[in-house]
């Protein structure tokens, strides 16, 4: 009996795609991270909600809790996002580059039919000299009609996040709703900043959502714990 690919899989490929089409090269990085990489880096205060404990599952240590290496963080935490895989990707290569980050991503809070405690994201992030928010609004309605089909349409609405400024949601116009699919905008110099960039020499642009968000819309499906129900029959739909 042959296997089956699990739809996010397919999902994952498929983006792999178009992304590459455009240049991007993939990158990955630890599900388990540190304080630093997942929130300090990012920019997010330390008062920030998503540090709580409904929010984040922090894994215990011998150690005493505000465990620091030079000067950086290092409690470790089931990374929340696939963000802190750009700040390791900044440290370690030369500007410019265009990348991608898909992966699973951990948070504590209670499973829905659109929320689980473990999901999977891609996120971009470009950095070069003159990156602007129309080339990422460009980016983005180039994806999105490859993935969805040539009639979507896109829009930015103004929103906050604290690694990105200016920050939007972006949504899609699919079968005559808008809907939120994604949060981007320019890279927060100090995010730049505490990847090693100087942020008068280089800007960026970032973009990331739930990949099985993506997969509800497109083939119409209304609660995201099929995806880790282990069924089968929901699998070879596919």
């Amino acid at each position: 009996m042959s296997g089956h690919l699990h739809p996010i899989t397919t999902a994952i490929r498929d983006i792999y795609a178009i992304f590459t089409k455009m240049g991007f090269d993939v990158a990955l990085g630890p599900e388990l991270e540190t304080e630093f990489y997942n929130f300090d880096a990012l920019n997010v205060p330390k008062d920030h909600p998503a540090r709580d404990m409904q929010d984040t599952f922090w894994i215990k240590h011998e150690s005493d809790e505000n465990m620091m290496n030079e000067g950086r963080s290092t409690r470790p935490v089931l990374r929340t996002h696939t963000s802190p895989v750009q700040i390791r990707y900044m440290e370690s290569h030369k500007p410019p580059y265009r990348i991608i980050v898909p992966g699973k991503c951990y948070r504590n809070e209670a499973t829905d039919a659109t929320h689980e405690a473990q999901f999977y994201q891609v996120e971009g992030l470009v950095i070069d000299k003159n990156a602007s928010l129309a080339e990422l609004k460009g980016t983005l309605d180039t994806f999105f009609k490859s993935y969805f089909g040539p009639d979507v349409e896109t829009r930015f609405r103004p929103s906050f996040f604290p690694f990105v400024e200016p920050g939007v949601e972006v949504d899609i116009r699919w079968k005559d709703k808008w809907l939120e699919v994604m949060g981007a905008g320019l890279v927060h110099p100090n995010v730049l900043k505490a990847a090693g960039l100087d942020p008068n020499e280089w800007k960026g642009f970032a973009f990331g959502g739930g990949i099985e968000r993506l997969l509800m819309l497109k083939y119409g499906i209304d609660d995201i714990r099929q995806f880790y129900s282990g069924d089968l029959r929901f699998v070879h739909q596919f």
